[in-house]
C-alpha cells in the first residue's frame, strides 16, 4: 500500500466521520417557568449552558466524537503496523498499517458515536437540573404507573354514576 494511497484513505474516513455532528448546547426544550419574563429566561438558559458544558469537563459532543474517533484510528494503525511488521518480517509492516487504519476507524467511528451521545446525555442532564432548579418547566417521562397506590383508588363498582337530568346552567 502507497503512502498516496494510505493517506488519502485516512483522509476520506475523517472528512466522512466528521460529517456528523451534534450542535453545541441541549437537545431538550425547556420552557419559561410561570411569572418568568423571557429575559429572565434567556438569562437562566446561558447560565445553565454553562453550568452543564462545566459538568462534562468544558468537552462539547462534537469534540468528544472527534477525539475518539481520531484516537480509535491512530491506534488501530500503530497495532495493525505492529502486527504486520510482527508476522511479515518487517516486509508487512505497510500493510497491516493500512488494515489497522481502516479497522480502526471502523471501531472508531462507533466509539465516537457512543462518546457523542454518551457527553450529549450528561450535558442535557446537568442542564435540566439547572433550569429547573432555577423554576422552569422541564421535560419529564410520561409514565405514572404505579404512583398511586392501588388500595387509595376505589374500584369500578364503587364509583357513582352521574345525575341524572340536563346538566346545570353555566355561571354568569
Amino acid at each position: 500500500m502507497s503512502r498516496f494511497t494510505l493517506v488519502l484513505s485516512s483522509t476520506v474516513i475523517l472528512a466522512v466521520s466528521g460529517c456528523v455532528s451534534l450542535p453545541s448546547g441541549p437537545s431538550v426544550m425547556v420552557l419559561p417557568g410561570t411569572g418568568f419574563s423571557f429575559d429572565q429566561f434567556r438569562n437562566d438558559d446561558a447560565i445553565c449552558q454553562e453550568y452543564a458544558l462545566f459538568q462534562v469537563g468544558g468537552t462539547t459532543a462534537n469534540q468528544a466524537a472527534v477525539n475518539s474517533g481520531v484516537t480509535s484510528a491512530a491506534v488501530g494503525t500503530a497495532l495493525g503496523a505492529a502486527a504486520g511488521a510482527a508476522i511479515g518480517g518487517g516486509r508487512g509492516a505497510a500493510i497491516g498499517a493500512g488494515t489497522g487504519l481502516v479497522g480502526g476507524s471502523l471501531v472508531g467511528t462507533g466509539a465516537a458515536s457512543s462518546s457523542m451521545y454518551g457527553v450529549q446525555q450528561r450535558y442535557d442532564m446537568a442542564y435540566i437540573q439547572c433550569m429547573y432548579a432555577k423554576g422552569h418547566q422541564v421535560p419529564v417521562s410520561g409514565q405514572f404507573s404505579g404512583a398511586i397506590p392501588q388500595q387509595d383508588v376505589p374500584p369500578a363498582s364503587h364509583v357513582p354514576s352521574p345525575p341524572s337530568g340536563p346538566p346545570p346552567a353555566p355561571p354568569q
